[in-house]
């Protein structure tokens, strides 16, 4: 008989969070990834476009995933699929920059870009089903600590592939450090995929028939956004919070060219950005209870380390802004997803969902029109600016959420 709130299923949900993380850690859009792909082109409105690939690849088909998953009892066996592409997508990256890496660096670039597209757009599917699951098999209160506590399973694996990767980077020159570093997190990663698979899932009986055919589900879904206003705010508020991936990816470009960045202190930014998001678990979002001043809290966080790094350049400040950093990304994806399920009603929670990620998820895509701007400007105080100007617009309208 299925129990709420099970140990278990709380012990393979935070299992699950440490292997992902101790693999996804490497491609950190903060850190790593700029870095990687600037080695294979030296274009920033290509570092933006291949930020957004790594999680844009989602908005395509969340839609399309809740039209089928609003009818499904079960959604595990669904997102095992999920799984399974997720690892040979990521799996593709390693190989390609092993067996390709600088002898053709379009032909690379186009691999790592097809790897991260299909890693982001099978995962469109698997947050409709993870969120599914969160709401099934936990209660409110215990799916606030669960979900801190996968955050803070997750900082500390990332604090362990920072050091992992701090060393790769400095023992091996690159392209081959970021080869092996995708290869061998692509076997951790599966770790945790077969381990959160075993999970104990209920029947949901209270389901609704599909449309007839994905458009009326669209037209559907367009009139319950019409009609909900409080989705609307929540999703507006989000959004603009979001605006901080205008910036985020080339913080660390702009560090390379104020002091020499080295494979270890790179690591080191990793680390320390992780344990923003430890303490941050430990100390506020675990203590939080209302998730629209936890999204409020989160967009202040950020606010204040595009400050700091608009105003202080030393690998001190740095070393402060990706702690902020830490902190708040954990912040946002907690309340992003608890603020959804709270206010959707069981039978429509997969359309809920999809929603607010599709129409959120356009933030992901802040980058390329981050990178236009810095190509263009050639400043990154004008980018840090206006991501500080939308942040603050989102932060006024998270505080009129009820």
């Amino acid at each position: 008989m299925f129990k709420l709130d099970n140990p278990a299923n709380n012990l393979k949900n935070i299992t699950h969070a440490f292997f992902l993380s101790l693999a996804i850690t490497i491609a950190e859009p903060s850190t790593i990834l700029p870095l990687m792909v600037h080695h294979f082109s030296e274009s920033l409105i290509i570092v933006g476009i291949f930020a957004s690939l790594l999680r844009g690849g989602a908005i395509v088909v969340q839609l399309y995933a809740a039209f089928h998953a609003q009818a499904y009892k079960r959604v595990l066996p669904y997102l095992r699929k999920v799984f399974f592409f997720r690892f040979l997508s990521w799996l593709l990256i390693g190989v390609s920059i092993y067996v390709i890496g600088d002898s053709h660096k379009s032909i690379t670039l186009f691999f790592i870009g097809l790897g991260l597209f299909f890693f982001s757009f099978t995962a469109g599917f698997g947050a409709i089903y993870f969120k599914e699951l969160q709401a099934k098999l936990f209660s409110k209160s215990y799916r606030g600590k669960t979900m801190a506590n996968r955050q803070i399973a997750g900082s500390i694996a990332s604090i362990i592939s920072g050091g992992m990767t701090g060393y790769v980077l400095s023992a091996f020159t690159a392209p081959l450090n970021y080869a092996y570093l995708f290869i061998v997190s692509s076997g951790l990663m599966a770790i945790g995929f077969i381990v959160f698979s075993t999970i104990e899932e209920p029947v949901k009986n209270n389901v609704l028939s599909k449309e007839k055919h994905f458009g009326l589900f669209i037209q559907n879904a367009l009139k319950l956004l019409k009609k909900d206003k409080r989705l609307q705010r929540q999703i507006t508020a989000i959004l603009l919070g979001n605006s901080y991936f205008l910036a985020m990816p080339f913080v660390i470009l702009n560090a390379n060219n104020s002091f020499h960045l080295t494979g270890w202190m790179l690591g080191g930014f990793i680390t320390v950005q992780m344990l923003g998001s430890i303490i941050g678990s430990i100390f506020l979002w675990r203590k939080i209870d209302h998730y629209e001043k936890m999204l409020s809290l989160s967009i202040f966080l950020m606010i204040a380390a595009f400050c700091v790094v608009l105003l202080c350049h030393s690998a001190w400040c740095y070393g402060l802004v990706f702690f902020l950093f830490g902190i708040a990304l954990d912040g946002f994806n907690i309340s992003g997803m608890n603020l959804v399920i709270e206010i959707a009603p069981e039978e429509k929670r997969p359309i809920y969902t999809a929603l607010q990620s599709n129409i959120t998820s356009l933030g992901l895509f802040f980058p390329i029109i981050g990178g236009t701007i810095l190509k263009f400007s050639g400043s990154y105080e004008i980018v840090y600016i206006l991501t500080i100007l939308l942040l603050g617009l989102g932060l006024w309208l998270s505080q009129r959420l009820r």
